[in-house]
């Protein structure tokens, strides 16, 4: 594991660990806030996880004659939106049914998943040798998605989140860690991890860290997608990422 992966995740244990310190209280600010991760990792998405998706896709033709179409790996990340989104709206729904005792429960399962999602995450940057200025702009939108995700599972329910959930968050980081340096999976293998990680990402960008209307700073938003797309397209034209 380099140096740089390290950093890394262990930036990635104190976020879930602090999230909430992170956050400005004055509600002008958090909105500036939220607004600016958001369009950081709204950026990303497109210029970052959708292209290297469409890579993985083209090295997937490597592994035989069985892959025939040009979508089996965006076919998996959909399962990775459909998986997330449904258990989203089943929590959801309990909760407009006031049923607490079983919004409670399945937001046990929410967490579960989002632990499981953070291992992949973890192992992805572990496994793929992200590192140097890649390393930071990588840990950057990723470190923001996860803050952005905290704060919303700790808005749900502080006090599972507090007591529980957020350890859950980080041992998925640390678990993932362990999967990097000891697990070595297929090529393939790494690839639909990959994407089924991707279509959970773009989900959750666009689910926690696009703000509604009335609660979004346009100006901020757009400094973020701007200036996190021209650094980004910059590095990849000169360093061929």
């Amino acid at each position: 594991m380099s140096f740089d992966a390290f950093i890394m995740g262990f930036s990635f244990i104190m976020i879930h660990l602090l999230a909430n310190e992170l956050i400005p209280s004055n509600r002008i600010h958090k909105l500036k806030w939220f607004s600016f991760s958001g369009g950081l990792a709204v950026s990303y998405v497109f210029v970052y996880v959708l292209p290297s998706l469409h890579k993985e896709q083209i090295l997937v033709k490597q592994y035989g004659n069985y892959f025939t179409m040009e979508s089996e790996l965006y076919f998996i990340g959909l399962v990775g939106v459909l998986i997330f989104y449904g258990i989203q709206k089943v929590v959801r729904k309990a909760q407009l049914n006031s049923r607490p005792g079983k919004a409670r429960a399945l937001f046990w399962l929410q967490i579960m998943f989002f632990g499981v999602y953070n291992m992949l995450v973890s192992y992805t940057v572990i496994s793929h040798n992200v590192s140097g200025v890649q390393a930071v702009f990588y840990g950057i939108a990723v470190g923001l998605h996860f803050v952005a995700v905290a704060h919303d599972l700790w808005r749900e329910y502080a006090d599972i989140y507090n007591h529980v959930g957020r350890y859950v968050l980080a041992t998925g980081i640390i678990a993932g860690w362990f999967m990097g340096m000891k697990v070595h999976l297929s090529p393939l293998t790494e690839s639909m991890i990959f994407a089924f990680i991707s279509g959970a990402m773009i989900l959750n960008v666009l689910k926690y860290e696009l703000p509604p209307d009335d609660e979004a700073h346009f100006p901020t938003f757009a400094i973020g997608v701007v200036s996190y797309t021209t650094i980004t397209m910059s590095l990849k034209f000169f360093f061929q990422w």
